[in-house]
């Protein structure tokens, strides 16, 4: 591992050297030559899966989140097996790769609650494989409340049966930090994947939302989850009040996505970059999903151009 001193001289100068993070969709080092550029449909609840997909093609991105969350249509009990063969179908005509499938799990000490869970867990991984049988769509979601000092004993017993359920079906699951959440920063993260054996089966997502405001930079930061990281997330964070909101991607103009972008590609990721769509915005009157990608789309594509970092189309 690269110690904080040589990281940030390295980062200085554009040039951090190491060895490419594990692949989004498994075992290997990840050799490709760039990132997919994706959107959620977390964004756009009001639509059914297939009409979502064929939109996020139509505007441009290389990718696409599911969101199998109950509500959304893209929940497994939404879609029974000739609904999932024909979405498969458009998925494959669009073109889009299917990057990651979003399900929150909530880690509790109710064993019965923790077994069902798993079978939750379980049939968003099968949906996933039935989608995309070639390559795997990793599954990302938050944590619950709470305090991290009294909640890290019980994730990391919980999480070691997530783990071996994601090395028995060959999918990545990513944990993700979440500034309302008893997990809330990259280094929580990366403890939890430590104390599990460092498996490649379970990751970390990077969402600089949720660090931003709260005394964490863009370098310390991406120091920190870089070689942990399945799945990066982007949305902006604003001050509202006392407290923060979160708003569309590059929306604030105060993120420095290009020096984040930039880490990541040259530290060697070659995942996902995901444009996701907070409740705090989809939520509010009058909100319209398809403005919404298309303002993500304008507002994110370019900054990966001049980041440097080439897209797999």
């Amino acid at each position: 591992m690269l110690s904080r001193r040589v990281f940030l001289a390295n980062s200085a100068a554009g040039t951090v050297a190491l060895a490419a993070n594990t692949s989004a969709f498994g075992l290997k080092s990840d050799t490709r030559s760039g990132v997919t550029f994706s959107f959620g449909t977390y964004g756009m609840k009001s639509l059914p899966a297939e009409r979502a997909v064929q939109a996020i093609a139509d505007i441009g991105f290389d990718g696409v989140e599911l969101a199998a969350l109950p509500d959304w249509d893209s929940h497994p009990a939404n879609l029974p097996p000739s609904r999932r063969q024909e979405l498969r179908t458009v998925i494959r005509s669009s073109g889009l790769q299917l990057t990651a499938l979003s399900h929150n799990n909530r880690p509790t000490d109710d064993d019965a609650e923790h077994i069902r869970d798993l079978d939750r867990l379980k049939r968003v991984i099968e949906l996933g494989q039935e989608l995309s049988p070639a390559e795997h769509p990793l599954i990302q979601g938050i944590f619950g409340g709470g305090q991290w000092q009294e909640q890290k004993g019980m994730f990391a017993k919980r999480m070691a049966d997530w783990a071996e359920l994601a090395e028995r079906e060959r999918t990545v699951i990513c944990i993700k930090p979440h500034r309302g959440s008893a997990m809330s920063r990259p280094s929580e993260a990366v403890w939890l994947i430590r104390q599990l054996g460092d498996t490649p089966w379970l990751r970390m997502v990077y969402d600089y939302s949720h660090y931003a405001f709260r005394e964490m930079s863009i370098e310390t930061t991406v120091q920190a989850a870089l070689e942990h990281t399945g799945h990066i997330a982007v949305k902006d964070s604003i001050r509202q009040g006392n407290g923060t909101t979160f708003v569309l991607p590059g929306e604030s103009g105060g993120f420095d996505y290009k020096t984040l972008f930039r880490l990541f590609y040259t530290g060697g990721y070659r995942g996902d970059i995901s444009c996701e769509v907070s409740s705090a915005v989809w939520s509010k009157p009058g909100y319209d999903p398809l403005a919404a990608a298309r303002t993500c789309y304008k507002n994110i594509a370019p900054i990966l151009e001049l980041a440097g970092v080439p897209r797999r189309r």
